[in-house]
């Protein structure tokens, strides 16, 4: 964000104030005081400051950028300041282009972002995951609850990706990127903050019941749900709002 904000070679305060909404509006940044904040900002202004090459800049933001979805966030925080004042200039679009090729967004993704920021709309909007990919997060949560992945587990995984209606038009590629993405999740940020994240994109009664019935047929893949599975699906019907007796339907539909 600060990088778009220098870009013109100067900041101006509809950009500084642009940058400190989009900060508060992001759950990444829940938690972060004011001085916290402003030592990110002072500490972020003294490395751009010490940098030579912007291409060296960019190449340790996209290693340090886990995933698509956090250099997709990335840039239109950048974005959301470029056009902070209504309109980018030319540095700034120039700016613009060069951290979208660094980061690898495609031009739809950035045509997305663009009309999303010009309506004065969320990035949230922008970013909102597939439900495809809540579902596959669910089912890995499962696997991972008691610390390991057994084959039985991994086997069942696999297959309901493969065969159930609600993955027939993922590609087995993608496929495995949500998988790889729910790992690294659950690693990065732990599974109080994925659980949040699963309440906000699951939002209607059917789906989280979907959820919660690939979650119990992960668990009980092995014919009985281990301790920590068990805890697991527990935290889902909490975060759900799921009744006991609809819980009891599910289990009972996947052999507990």
């Amino acid at each position: 964000m600060l990088l778009a904000a220098i870009a013109d070679g100067s900041v101006s305060q509809r950009e500084m104030q642009t940058l400190l909404r989009r900060v508060i509006e992001r759950p990444e940044f829940e938690g972060t005081s004011a001085d916290e904040l402003n030592a990110l900002v002072e500490n972020s202004a003294l490395r751009l400051s010490e940098a030579t090459d912007l291409q060296a800049v960019l190449a340790s933001l996209r290693s340090r950028l886990p995933d698509h979805k956090n250099r997709m966030l990335a840039f239109g925080l950048a974005a959301a300041v470029a056009f902070a004042d209504q309109r980018a200039t030319k540095l700034e679009l120039g700016l613009l282009k060069t951290i979208q090729a660094a980061l690898g967004i495609s031009e739809d993704e950035v045509a997305q972002i663009i009309d999303i920021i010009e309506k004065g709309g969320s990035l949230s909007e922008a970013l909102g995951e597939p439900l495809e990919r809540l579902y596959a997060e669910v089912m890995v949560l499962v696997s991972a609850a008691d610390g390991k992945l057994r084959e039985a587990e991994a086997r069942a995984l696999v297959e309901s990706l493969a065969a159930d209606p609600i993955f027939q038009e993922v590609s087995p590629e993608r496929a495995q990127g949500f998988v790889g993405e729910a790992v690294s999740a659950l690693a990065t940020e732990g599974l109080p903050r994925r659980l949040q994240v699963l309440a906000h994109g699951l939002t209607t009664h059917s789906q989280r019941m979907k959820a919660y019935r690939l979650a119990t047929k992960i668990a009980h893949a092995s014919g009985q749900a281990s301790p920590a599975e068990q805890r697991l699906l527990e935290l889902l019907q909490a975060t759900f709002g799921l009744a006991d007796d609809e819980v009891a339907r599910l289990d009972k539909g996947s052999g507990a």
